[in-house]
């Protein structure tokens, strides 16, 4: 081909992103040393970059996922580009990263190269699409993150931020970090405590909201319940001492070979409704997602309260 003849893909070299693989050129008449001719930059094996400048963040995305994805094989964005794609402030800009990591399954025949990064899985998750892309879900995005950082303080600011942001719930962010073997190191554990209970805060808030916003009577706030004269029964998040209804946020976070907070739970759970306390369970996600589902479950319960024996008398003490 004559260097100084345009080529088949001339029409294209001005949209965005300026990217394709060498099949795709070959499906244009462009051979490898075609696109050298043109100074175009295989940026990564087997993809192309059509310009003779350094990449962008989008066209770098374009290129580890066109490479990750080769014959049809599933890719998405992961760890720290996708927390930048999901404007994460705690999370680096897309430019200065070294890597981009790529999400695949475990069978895929790849290596990681140059600015990718390859992880593999047994188990792909439902990738989310944010800004036309393929990316790994937030949890799991952070547990990708944090496998390869090791500054205590960048990966509590990762957490913290997931979860005051509203990105995911705190059991979900464990549940990939348990998954990944990450809460073996102190680093993580440390953050993990203070995921937790800020999960709790945001949580609380959202149910006193809850409350006041869908009108239901004001009950007392965190409280512990005994029998008069007799054990300590255990502590709720909210309690309507006329009705013997008591609320308790599940925060539970699952771990490896840990079962002892949800047998803490039942016990709890059991013991007041043998008492006459009605216990509503309500998570986190279902306060963010379903606030006004959850105000009618509370009322409901209030409600039929008159048609329940009399519960048994409790002293109520704050917690």
């Amino acid at each position: 081909m004559n260097h100084n003849a345009p080529l088949p893909l001339a029409h294209l070299t001005d949209s965005r992103p300026r990217v394709l693989t060498l099949a795709q050129l070959r499906e244009h008449g462009v051979t490898a040393s075609d696109a050298a001719d043109r100074s175009w930059q295989e940026i990564l094996p087997g993809v192309f970059l059509l310009h003779s400048g350094a990449a962008t963040s989008e066209e770098r995305l374009h290129a580890a996922l066109m490479y990750a994805g080769r014959r049809g094989g599933e890719a998405m964005v992961t760890g720290l580009a996708a927390l930048a794609l999901y404007r994460f402030g705690s999370a680096p800009a897309l430019l200065s990263l070294p890597q981009i990591d790529v999400l695949v399954p475990h069978t895929r025949r790849l290596r990681s190269v140059g600015t990718v990064r390859i992880v593999r899985t047994h188990t792909p998750p439902l990738p989310v699409e944010v800004t036309g892309l393929p990316v790994a879900p937030v949890a799991r995005a952070l547990a990708d993150a944090v496998a390869v950082l090791s500054d205590a303080g960048t990966v509590r600011r990762l957490l913290s931020e997931a979860v005051r942001a509203g990105h995911c719930e705190p059991a979900s962010v464990v549940r990939e970090l348990t998954a990944a073997r990450l809460l073996n190191r102190p680093h993580v554990v440390d953050a993990v405590e203070s995921l937790l209970a800020e999960g709790r805060a945001v949580a609380e808030d959202r149910l006193y909201r809850l409350v006041r916003g869908f009108e239901l009577p004001e009950p007392v706030w965190n409280v512990d319940l005994r029998l008069p004269g007799g054990p300590h029964l255990g502590g709720v998040d909210a309690y309507w001492p006329e009705q013997a209804v008591a609320v308790e946020i599940d925060t539970r976070a699952p771990r490896q070979g840990e079962d002892e907070e949800w047998s803490e739970t039942v016990r709890k759970r059991d013991a007041l409704e043998r008492l006459g306390v009605t216990v509503v369970h309500i998570t986190p996600r279902k306060l963010r997602d379903w606030p006004e589902q959850q105000a009618a479950v509370v009322r409901t319960a209030l409600t039929a309260a008159d048609d329940r024996e009399p519960a048994a008398y409790l002293v109520v003490l704050p917690r």
